[in-house]
């Protein structure tokens, strides 16, 4: 059976930065009250003329150049976004237009997870023969979504995109996975307005149902819960336990969210990674970005033993255990 390894890292973030300051300005908050509750300074953020394609096909361009391919060599292009261009054509389609590459493609949605699971999904698909080398694109512009009048959300989100190029080899870099969801919570985090469901009436506009909302307490709980629970479920079943980790590589949703996991897991702080102070949280895009700062900034090494894990709206949950089998960037 092939095994399917990381041979390509890229990322990208929009050049307009939004800090807490700025924020200051347009909603009743302060610098110090965002810092304090989450851990973040600042974050990107779209303009006009850019959306979840524009950032997932500048990430996926940066990868396949790490990886020393072209996109006509792809096999397949799976993208992880909560934030599509539209309800179709799949985000995954314009990508592949965006970058010329000719590979069936495809959109996975599962909220703040959906980069886990979509690298679930190109594992399967190495791992079965059926592609030897696969694209996986993380991408959000989630700002879109955001009541920029609702202080408690508007503080917390960031747009960018992340890209990994998986491939085909003799030696396993994707261990095991762990993917879950609980329905029961969906109503905890939502953008209620805009499907099937709820279609974006007058109505709806006017009540703001277009907009994210979230229920921060539930989501905190929830997080700190699962994050540790679904590490050691896929350390299990990759036949590692947590002192076998280099590095924590969790979805950037809080500060506090991420020193309380340390904590529950027992991991020195110096093996969970953090950038959350100057992007935010950026879904999707979230885990792969994180990945990219550690992999540019010389800080992994072949053998090392990442935990790429994440939570999200459904509720959803996933970690993979990965065995960095490149050097450092060039």
């Amino acid at each position: 059976m092939p095994y399917a390894t990381i041979t390509g890292v890229g990322a990208y973030l929009p050049k307009r930065v939004l800090t807490n300051r700025d924020l200051e300005a347009m909603v009743d908050t302060s610098d110090e009250w965002i810092i304090t509750r989450t851990g973040i300074r600042e974050r990107r953020i779209v303009d006009e003329a850019e959306s979840t394609s524009t950032l997932g096909a500048a990430a996926a361009r940066a990868a396949l150049k790490d990886a020393g391919l072209k996109a006509k060599d792809l096999d397949l292009l799976v993208v992880g976004t909560t934030s599509p261009d539209h309800i179709f054509p799949s985000t995954g389609a314009l990508i592949q237009r965006l970058i010329g590459a000719r590979c069936p493609a495809v959109d996975v949605m599962a909220a703040c997870t959906s980069f886990v699971y979509a690298l679930q999904h190109a594992t399967s698909a190495v791992e079965s023969g059926r592609a030897s080398r696969v694209l996986v694109v993380g991408a959000d512009a989630l700002t879109r979504y955001v009541d920029f009048t609702d202080r408690t959300t508007c503080v917390l989100f960031g747009d960018g995109a992340g890209a990994v190029v998986l491939e085909a080899a003799d030696e396993p870099g994707v261990l095991g996975i762990d993917l879950g969801t609980d329905g029961t919570g969906s109503d905890v985090l939502t953008i209620k307005a805009g499907g099937s469901a709820f279609p974006c009436t007058a109505e709806r506009l006017d009540g703001r149902e277009q907009y994210l909302r979230m229920s921060g307490s539930e989501v905190f709980k929830f997080a700190v819960r699962v994050i540790p629970e679904t590490t050691l479920r896929a350390l299990a079943a990759s036949n590692l336990s947590i002192d076998d980790v280099d590095w924590l590589v969790p979805h950037q949703a809080n500060q506090r969210i991420l020193d309380t996991v340390e904590q529950r897991l027992g991991i020195p702080h110096n093996r969970v990674f953090s950038n959350i102070a100057s992007v935010g949280n950026t879904s999707s895009a979230s885990i792969p970005l994180a990945l990219n700062d550690l992999y540019t900034d010389g800080q992994l090494h072949p053998g090392d033993i990442l935990v790429l894990v994440g939570f999200g709206a459904g509720l959803t949950w996933g970690a993979a255990i990965v065995r960095w089998t490149k050097g450092s960037a060039e």
